[in-house]
């Protein structure tokens, strides 16, 4: 999920005083730094496209080669946003959400042809020349106000460092103040420029975060239809195939003894015996049903509390470790803990596991996340309309994102992550 980007707050006049100086300061580093980060990844290029014919040697690099795109991309907008104050959002590393060999190539895929990441890397590239220009012109800066005071030591022609320019030293303090003048005025633009260059490349245009934004409402809406059509199939299977007919049994159970109450009071008592065992199964079977719709200790008592119910109630035994320090919104934690409860049910129908342990965090970037991990067989498949569909639905309904990784022969593990504030 996108986050947009948050207005920030007008800077103080110390800050808009001293930003182009740190502006210039990182530039001058970017400038060191980006040479050495762009041979290093022109070289992993260069290198893995030259060693894939020969047994796919060079595939490795290639995708060293792309998350180093990435390492790039991701220093590059802290940088930014650490010096400008945009409430940039971090570049995140991107997912396909499937599973095994192809899911990770998919992954790889995604990643390359992430736009952000590229934005990223184009803007370092800018960095990196702009910090070049940056350092020749602090050359000439120093250079020009060595001018200014070459008639103290100079007795005869003076050469203009980095250059083959010799001034006269009757000359040496008007060109000096030109050079350092005209010097410091560039420097200035530099600093400006890249402020600018920021703006452009960087920050999404109000358009784009509204297109953003419309986007993510739309693919939210559809996981809630989603998910709001798979549980109401779910309820109706559970309804038809166990409460349904349960109830039906107990109300032939009670014709048959309404028959034999006059001349077999015994069979009859026998019946009636049956159809009570029935009615107090078929209560339990509603109850957990409606504790499948909604969790009511979730609101009295929070996530933590009803994650230990529903460990209790598991039949395979769980290992529960929860680190959750302040209360999220209701759709949140609603999420979160029906994608365990689904996970942990799964688990136990379908992955022969001996165990599954629970991992729940709320992270500083206030989202909590969760995940389940089972050492069963693995092989777990998104069906649509299946357990793990309804997971997905309804964390993209809260606007959150899911990964799971379930090779053959497991273990099988499922991560959640919702924003607090859904």
């Amino acid at each position: 999920m996108t986050t947009a980007v948050d207005t920030p707050a007008p800077p103080s006049r110390g800050v808009r005083v001293l930003r182009p100086l740190a502006a210039l300061a990182q530039l001058v580093a970017v400038g060191f730094a980006g040479i050495a980060a762009f041979t290093v990844l022109l070289t992993l290029m260069t290198t893995g496209i030259g060693l894939v014919p020969v047994l796919g040697i060079g595939l490795p690099l290639l995708v060293g080669f792309v998350y180093g795109l990435w390492l790039l991309g991701w220093l590059e907008y802290a940088r930014v946003d650490g010096l400008y104050d945009l409430g940039l959002p971090a570049l995140p590393l991107r997912s396909s959400g499937r599973p095994g060999f192809g899911g990770w190539l998919r992954t790889v895929w995604l990643q390359f042809v992430d736009g952000r990441m590229w934005r990223g890397v184009a803007h370092a590239a800018i960095s990196t020349v702009l910090g070049l220009i940056a350092l020749t012109l602090f050359s000439f800066l120093a250079a020009g106000i060595a001018l200014l005071f070459a008639p103290l030591y100079a007795n005869g022609p003076v050469t203009i460092a980095n250059t083959w320019v010799r001034v006269p030293v009757e000359a040496t303090v008007l060109v000096g103040a030109l050079t350092a003048v005209i010097s410091a005025a560039l420097l200035v633009g530099i600093a400006l420029l890249h402020g600018i260059l920021v703006r452009a490349v960087l920050v999404p245009s109000r358009e784009a975060q509204l297109a953003e934004a419309a986007r993510t409402a739309g693919v939210q809406r559809e996981g809630a239809v989603r998910a709001s059509e798979v549980e109401r199939t779910r309820i109706e299977r559970d309804l038809h195939d166990g409460v349904q007919p349960r109830l039906v049994s107990v109300g032939m159970t009670l014709g048959l003894a309404q028959q034999k109450i006059d001349d077999d009071p015994d069979a009859a008592k026998q019946l009636l015996a049956e159809a009570h065992t029935s009615t107090k199964a078929a209560i339990t079977e509603l109850r957990q049903l409606a504790r499948g719709i909604h969790a009511s200790v979730l609101d009295d008592r929070g996530l933590d509390a009803a994650l230990s119910a529903l460990a209790a109630r598991s039949h395979v035994p769980v290992s529960l470790d929860v680190r959750v320090d302040e209360r999220c919104s209701r759709t949140t934690e609603a999420a979160v803990y029906f994608a365990i409860a689904e996970s942990l049910t799964n688990a136990a129908k379908h992955s022969r596991a001996a165990d599954c342990r629970v991992v729940v965090r709320h992270r500083d970037d206030h989202t909590l996340w969760a995940r389940v991990e089972d050492n069963g067989v693995g092989g777990a498949r998104v069906i649509a309309g299946g357990g793990l569909d309804g997971i997905i639905n309804r964390i993209t309904a809260a606007g959150g994102t899911t990964r799971l990784d379930s090779p053959a022969g497991g273990p099988t593990s499922l991560e959640v992550s919702v924003p607090c504030a859904s």
